[in-house]
């Protein structure tokens, strides 16, 4: 019997791997078109300057050392588990592809890596990048992370996402082509979005063939433009309250096969201005869960 009401990470890890998984967070020096003058210097306007791999560990260390380190944190609490070698900051399939493979070969060369998932932009998926990942798929298992935050392009162009919604559906159908299964990255509570606004972002991706999603609350971190926005009053951040609301209409509208790999996330606390409560991750979860049993709702309930 399913733990949650909607088709959770664990139980999926479980299922492949026989066992618990824990990803491990890298850095591997890449940079992104929207930061190195290609579409623009300043990033997305949420996006830190660790590009958004806050946690992720030191760049400056070979990706086998990062690895060996992400290891010695987990192994206390978890002696058995299994790895993802998660290339999470800034976009990691922008860079010549003998770099790429390079990378991606010394994390999978590591002991006890079982995947790799890879997190990037849409419109950074040429063909021979798309190659190396077909053939990273015949070594291990492989998933692909893509930002798309919201499906509202004013939105979209607002906080300066850098493609059209076009470019999200090509990507992931010649990701789907491939076998590839692709994780969607959306962002709940950005500026001037409605709920409605949001469901619709669920609705755009229930059409396309993607395997994941991860449902972000919009952190307003230090030194980024919508630190701007927040202290100068024109963007207040989601309530507890709604946000849990607003999550759980996102799961009774989500089709009931895709796996859910977020819920909320982490801001990093020496950096985050608000919403403060989010700090508290386990309370919003349990919050969460209650507001589901107390609903009653179920991953897919009102689908169509």
């Amino acid at each position: 019997m399913a733990q949650y009401p909607y088709r959770s990470l664990n139980e999926y890890y479980r299922n492949l791997f026989g066992k618990k998984t824990a990803k491990i967070s890298l850095d591997g020096g890449f940079t992104c078109p929207n930061r190195d003058g290609t579409l623009s210097t300043g990033g997305c306007i949420f996006c830190s300057e660790g590009g958004s791999g806050d946690f992720a560990e030191d760049s400056t260390l070979s990706i086998s050392l990062q690895i060996e380190k992400g290891k010695a944190q987990t192994q206390k609490k978890w002696p058995d588990a299994c790895y993802i070698a998660y290339f999470q900051a800034f976009t990691n399939t922008y860079a010549p592809i003998d770099v790429l493979r390079a990378k991606y070969e010394e994390a999978l060369a590591q002991p006890g890596i079982s995947g790799i998932s890879i997190a990037t932009r849409p419109d950074c998926l040429d063909d021979d990048v798309l190659a190396l990942l077909k053939e990273l798929t015949s070594k291990t298992k492989l998933w692909i992370e893509l930002g798309l935050q919201t499906a509202n392009e004013d939105c979209a162009r607002f906080i300066r996402r850098g493609y059209t919604n076009d470019v999200f559906v090509e990507a992931v159908k010649r990701l789907h082509q491939l076998h590839i299964p692709v994780i969607a990255h959306v962002i709940l509570g950005l500026p001037g979005e409605t709920s409605e606004d949001m469901l619709s972002t669920i609705y755009f991706l229930n059409h396309l063939p993607i395997h994941g999603i991860k449902l972000q609350l919009m952190h307003v971190l230090a030194n980024t433009d919508m630190a701007v926005l927040y202290e100068t009053g024109a963007y207040t951040p989601l309530k507890k309250d709604a946000y849990v609301e607003i999550v759980g209409k996102c799961i009774a509208h989500l089709r009931p096969d895709i796996i859910i790999y977020r819920l909320t996330g982490d801001g990093d606390k020496s950096i985050l201005l608000a919403p403060l409560w989010s700090l508290h991750k386990r309370d919003v979860l349990n919050r969460l869960h209650q507001f589901l049993k107390e609903k009653q709702i179920h991953q897919g309930d009102t689908y169509n």
